[in-house]
Parts: C-alpha cells; structure tokens; sequence
C-alpha cells in the first residue's frame, strides 16, 4: 500500500511539471507572436506616416503654388490678332516658378497647341521701349512663347537660362497666333493653361470682341 502511494505522488509530480513546460511553451508563443504583430503595426505606422508627410508636402505645394494670369492683351493688324501677350505672376504664397519647364495649352476649338519657352528670346525690362507688339519679342515658331520681362526685382529672371519667377515678379508670356492659328478673328473663343512644373495652372479663356476696331485689343 504504501508503495502505490509514493508511485502516486511520482506520477502526480511528473503531471505537474508537463503541465509546467507546456504553459511556458504557449506563454513564450504568445510573445513570440505578440512581437512579431507589433514589429508589423511599427512598420505599418511608419510607412503611413511617411506617405502622410510626403502627401501633405505635395498637396501643400499644389494649392498654394501656381501661376495667376493678370491680363491678356492682343494686337489687331489687318483685322486679325496676331499676337497674344500674356501677363502672369506667381499667386500669394507661390513657390519659385521655373518658366522653362512651363507648358501652354492653347486652342481655338479647331486646332490645340502645346507651346514650350524658346530659351533665345528673353526680353529684359531695360529693353522694352514701351511697345510690347514689337515683331521681335514674338517666337518664330508655332510651338514655344517667348518671355518680355516687367518687374524682376531679384533678377531671378535675367537671361535666357533663368527663367524663374518669384513673389512680386511680373512677365509676358508672347505667344504667336498667327503661326499658331493663322490669326485670331472675330466671335472666336481661345482657351488653355497655363501649366507649371509644379502647382496650379494660369487659365486662358476669352472670346474675341465681334469687330476690332482697336489696334491693342483687351482679351482677358
């Protein structure tokens, strides 16, 4: 009898400590997994995170940045507008805005240009005599716009390889209808963008008055 007792209190000691090794098997599972979870929720976090930040800076820098267009303005000759010339300014809280990689969308519903900077042609202000139709401000090509210079404190828009413009700074884009379109006439509508490498674009949209009767005719 009291062998069986002892045989007893052996087993019930060896059941015991299974029952030991096992939970601490489970325990060590259970924090093996609860790490691993929190490896990947750390992991995840940062990815979000970032891609928030870079989101925020992007969408900051879209809203805020772009191009403003103050006036359009052609020249009548013979009845048709053969030259457009744009004023534009960076708006409130703008960003430097590189001209030359500045792309016009322009259209007269029949035919759609794509104008890119003629990087031979910048107009300084000291230059300009006061009339801004001057034949040779004006691209020779049906493809590019040519830059005439207003107020460029900061000469950030000096030369023909600096085509920046920054708060305060006022340019001409030149664009040439005549070539674009073969002149603008009469009741006609042009529209189109203004569109920066970065930020939101200036808009172009008039109708062409029903007779020109001015030489220097306000579009826009």
């Amino acid at each position: 009898m009291g062998k069986n007792i002892i045989i007893h209190r052996i087993l019930k000691d060896i059941d015991k400590g299974s029952i030991g090794i096992g939970a601490m098997i489970v325990f060590i599972a259970m924090v093996l997994v609860a790490g691993i979870a929190a490896s990947v929720l750390i992991q995840t976090s940062t990815t979000l995170e970032s891609q928030a930040l870079a989101t925020g800076r992007e969408t900051t820098a879209e809203v805020s940045s772009g191009i403003a267009v103050v006036s359009i303005v052609g020249n009548n000759s013979s009845g048709s507008i053969q030259h457009l010339a744009i004023t534009i300014r960076t708006r409130g809280g703008s960003d430097d805005i590189d001209l030359a990689q500045t792309v016009i969308e322009i259209s007269n519903s029949s035919i759609k240009s794509f104008l890119t900077y003629d990087d031979t042609t910048c107009i300084l202000a000291d230059n300009v005599n006061g009339e801004i139709f001057e034949d040779t401000y004006y691209p020779t090509t049906a493809t590019s716009f040519t830059i005439i210079v207003l107020e460029d404190a900061d000469d950030s828009c000096s030369s023909s390889s600096s085509a920046v413009i920054n708060s305060g700074d006022y340019v001409i884009l030149g664009v040439n209808t005549n070539l674009c379109f073969g002149g603008l006439n009469p009741r006609e509508d042009i529209w189109g963008l203004i569109m920066p490498e970065e930020g939101s674009p200036g808009v172009i949209n008039f109708r062409c008055p029903s007779s020109f009767t001015q030489s220097v005719l306000e579009l826009q």
